[in-house]
């Protein structure tokens, strides 16, 4: 059995099939693992929800699959360039979204033992302490009240880690976290407005996540949502997979057994 590990998705359900094939994934014997950002801005997000939940891919949430549950419940208006009223209108819609709200935010592999998220960990935060946070919001996500989570989930504050912080500001921030990071500031805030690649960035002033010391992580880890990156962190066990697939760019996936990347050229659909 192969493990693939595949970036964002985005609702670009062609290309993945393309992909797959390209791969010789074997749906009976292999697993596929996903990054986060199931759907949106691609043209089959349908499509796509309902292959991996039939698949029974392992799937973690990224900020577009929070935001498509939080336009399920009339939160916010569904977007016309986000090209998911066919979800929402889906007869099976109601069974899509419930099995994508019970998905978590961080996974570990069992046997490989690499951590899959969709943005980043914070660097000051433990492996364990990440697997506790996002256990937190998890929970209550799965739980009644999860209406209230998606309502209030929205904003770019706190920026700073405290673990004082409690409630809904407390939430808001490891969704933040895991879903929406780039980079930080020198002192370990957040900045959510920098979507350039490293290079074109003041590194006085900003760094990738992954580039703030020191790093408290000791496994491998897998993301995906900076597509500017194109792939390249320059670290070691660090494995950024989101290449811009509905930006025209590609669709990336990598065998872990041995590391083989796997890439498809796509239109631009975003």
């Amino acid at each position: 059995m192969a493990t693939y590990i595949v970036g964002d998705i985005q609702g670009c359900y062609d290309e993945l099939m393309q992909l797959l094939s390209l791969a010789n994934f074997d749906p009976k014997n292999d697993e596929l693992w996903v990054a986060g950002d199931l759907v949106a801005r691609g043209p089959k997000s349908l499509q796509t929800l309902r292959y991996l939940k039939k698949l029974k891919a392992k799937v973690i949430l990224g900020n577009h699959d929070l935001h498509l549950l939080a336009t399920s419940l009339g939160i916010h208006k569904a977007k016309k360039k986000d090209k998911i009223s066919p979800i929402l209108e889906a007869e099976d819609s109601q069974q899509l979204l419930t099995w994508l709200r019970k998905q978590p935010l961080l996974l570990e592999h069992p046997e490989h033992k690499f951590i899959m998220v969709h943005a980043g960990i914070l660097p000051s935060w433990t492996i364990p302490q990440a697997k506790q946070f996002a256990k937190e919001v998890e929970q209550q996500l799965h739980g009644e009240d999860y209406q209230s989570l998606l309502k209030n989930m929205y904003g770019n504050h706190p920026t700073k880690w405290q673990a004082s912080l409690s409630g809904i500001e407390r939430i808001r921030y490891i969704i933040n976290v895991f879903t929406r990071m780039r980079y930080c500031t020198l002192d370990g805030e957040l900045e959510f407005y920098n979507k350039l690649s490293p290079a074109e960035t003041d590194s006085s002033v900003l760094k990738p996540w992954f580039e703030i010391t020191p790093r408290d992580h000791n496994q491998p880890i897998l993301f995906g949502h900076w597509a500017a990156l194109l792939g390249q962190t320059n670290q070691q066990n660090l494995y950024a997979l989101d290449t811009g697939c509905v930006w025209g760019n590609s669709l990336t996936m990598i065998r872990w057994q041995d590391k083989k990347l796997f890439s498809l050229s796509c239109p631009a659909y975003g």
